[in-house]
């Protein structure tokens, strides 16, 4: 996964969190505008969030962030 990407998930993490506290779910919708200006990037994310780990469509932000925080 890409550094821009990494940065944007943890970025939105750590705001819904602070808005909504540390039982707040995302889906990986959450990281793209609702313009579909990127679908390389899109399906690269789906890939990891739904083929790689096999997540929920929503997941706690937090155990993402850890996930994103743990990639090399």
């Amino acid at each position: 996964m890409e550094k821009a990407i990494k940065a944007k998930i943890i970025e939105v993490c750590d705001a819904k969190i602070a808005a909504k506290g540390e039982n707040v779910g995302l889906s990986f919708y959450a990281f793209f505008k609702n313009k579909n200006d990127n679908p390389e990037l899109l399906m690269e994310v789906a890939k990891w969030w739904i083929l790689e780990h096999k997540l929920d469509h929503f997941e706690k932000a937090v155990k993402i962030k850890k996930m994103v925080e743990s990639l090399n």
